[in-house]
């Protein structure tokens, strides 16, 4: 099938979307579409119908009635941080110390390591800095201590081997001082210090005396067993290491647990996979940071990513259906790569930088033209795919009433209720009534269920519209939505709204409007003269092509009469 140059087999997979505020043509022929690639394609990555808003009560019956799980929602395809390489860098444990991540980031090249727990849990950060920070802080004497430093750490750090003590115990008092002599460590040396000292009997004997928790003997010399004994009886751990006195002393406080100068989780500015490209670039900006955790979507740690990381990024890959305007589009969707378009409107807004397949006739339907594609590829359409796209067919033509419907979408949607084993009209009916039941419904939710914004020039509106099969439904839908244009104008960004009421038997649309000159543009597009708030427009239930292009050469003509 033709697309652009890049092969499917070089990218992961490609969403196939419909537009913001999904109508039944919309999801069936991502769906349907979906399914056609896959089946020309067959690539490993595949292709998958995703939906850009909710579905309305119309396209959940259809969905049911064939068999369909709603397509999973996709809110934006601007690059995240999952569509980068995100460096695998291993995580450590709380308990490690500073001279082994000291080591760690020199053979792994990092300036940064993340902590964390046996599930991957971040639970902190640790860099260069707070490391060598540390080591500068010869006056902390008592860092050990108030760390909870494990004897574990001590015996690593200084490549030691343990006498006397248990190398899991903690170091939970004292300071750290130097057993030089007898005379010069009296006064000095506490109950519960940490004691460097070298061979003098002299001077390791005072340090227990002195109540020492732990004696260092520098140059590996040797331990007496009187000594050790009354280490022994005494609670005190011996140590030794072949480090001499001056090493061991600039060594030993780098033994202390990287929980102790960490960046605890709560102030780290950690990135989900999911966290958008611009997002992250933004924070990065803020930060004095080098490196900055990644988690995925349960929260566990995977890596780390930095600035340069973001100069490569793997873009997402669409194909846009029903749809080619840049307001009725995913966000982010400047920012994807747009493999295909397939539509039945006119022209719209989105531009991309290179070549794509672009393939859009005047029909009633999308569908219409993705089953013409499904006989080009003889492709055998499934009962349950020919049910959604014969649905579309009928929603958007209003079973084949619409000025928009073409001998071509008759001749194929009957095709496909052939396929499926429905028979359009009686269908048609129920799928109306399924999208016109308004029990429990909101305003918010009513409105979104088919509503589009369109531009010409300066000036932007937007046109909703719902199908009802009764003026009692109908009415009510009116009562409902009469009072919320206001909301909705705001919340979409529009300074006039239109929304038609279409009696589909009658083949009439009341059409609501609010916002300034709403009035005016609707009286001369329409030749009318609305009241209280609404128009009748006799004959008119096309969207695409009765209202929208009347409405936007009114728009120019009024642009004109002003320059």
């Amino acid at each position: 099938m033709q697309g652009s140059d890049m092969s499917p087999n070089s990218i992961r997979k490609v969403n196939v979307i419909g537009h913001l505020n999904p109508d039944t043509d919309s999801i069936c022929a991502a769906i349907s579409y979906a399914y056609l690639k896959n089946e020309v394609d067959r690539t490993p990555t595949g292709y998958e119908a995703r939906r850009a808003g909710s579905l309305n009560r119309e396209t959940a019956f259809v969905l049911d009635h064939f068999g369909f799980d709603e397509p999973r929602l996709i809110t934006s395809v601007a690059p995240q941080i999952k569509d980068i390489d995100v460096i695998p860098l291993p995580g450590i444990h709380r308990e490690t110390s500073l001279h082994v991540a000291w080591n760690l980031m020199r053979d792994m090249s990092s300036s940064t390591l993340c902590i964390t727990d046996s599930e991957n849990d971040l639970q902190g950060l640790i860099t260069v800095k707070d490391i060598a920070n540390a080591n500068m802080d010869i006056l902390d004497t008592f860092a050990l201590s108030r760390a909870r430093t494990k004897y574990q750490n001590v015996i690593d750090t200084l490549d030691g081997h343990m006498i006397i003590g248990d190398p899991e115990a903690v170091i939970k008092m004292g300071k750290l001082s130097i057993g030089t002599t007898p005379e010069m460590m009296d006064g000095v040396v506490a109950p519960g210090d940490t004691v460097l000292v070298t061979n003098r009997y002299e001077s390791q004997r005072f340090a227990l005396d002195s109540g020492a928790g732990c004696l260092i003997v520098c140059c590996e010399a040797n331990v007496t067993n009187v000594i050790r004994n009354l280490a022994e009886e005494r609670g005190c751990t011996i140590i030794t290491t072949h480090y001499d006195t001056f090493a061991a002393a600039r060594l030993i406080t780098m033994s202390v647990p990287v929980r102790a100068k960490m960046l605890p989780e709560e102030r780290i500015n950690a990135f989900s996979i999911n966290t958008s490209v611009e997002d992250a670039r933004r924070v990065m900006a803020r930060t004095l940071h080098r490196l900055f955790p990644v988690l995925d979507q349960s929260g566990a740690y995977v890596g780390v990513l930095g600035s340069p990381n973001l100069l490569n990024v793997d873009k997402k890959h669409v194909i846009l259906v029903d749809h080619a305007e840049l307001s009725q589009a995913v966000e982010g969707i400047n920012e994807a790569e747009i493999m295909e378009i397939i539509d039945h409107h006119r022209v719209g807004t989105i531009e991309t930088p290179g070549p794509i397949y672009y393939r859009c006739e005047p029909v009633g339907s999308t569908c219409t033209i993705i089953y013409e594609m499904f006989q080009e590829y003889g492709v055998t359409t499934p009962p349950n795919i020919a049910g959604l796209m014969m649905s579309a067919i009928l929603s958007d033509t209003l079973c084949f009433r619409s000025p928009t419907c073409t001998s071509d979408d008759i001749e194929v949607g009957r095709a496909l209720a052939k396929i499926c084993g429905e028979d359009p009209e009686s269908y048609s009916d129920r799928m109306f009534d399924a999208g016109a039941d308004l029990t429990g419904r909101t305003a918010d939710e009513v409105f979104n269920s088919d509503f589009k914004v369109f531009s010409r020039g300066d000036s932007s509106f937007g046109v909703g519209q719902g199908t009802y099969m009764t003026k009692q439904s109908r009415r009510a839908a009116e009562e409902l939505l009469a009072l919320y244009f206001p909301t909705a104008a705001e919340a979409k960004h529009v300074p006039i709204i239109y929304y038609m009421f279409t009696d589909i038997r009658s083949q009439t649309t009341e059409m609501l409007y609010y916002g300034p000159n709403a009035e005016r543009l609707l009286a001369r597009a329409f030749d009318v003269d609305p009241k209280d708030g609404r128009a009748v427009l006799p004959g008119v239930v096309s969207r695409k092509k009765q209202v929208i292009p009347l409405l936007m050469s009114t728009i120019q003509r009024m642009q004109e009469e002003q320059s």
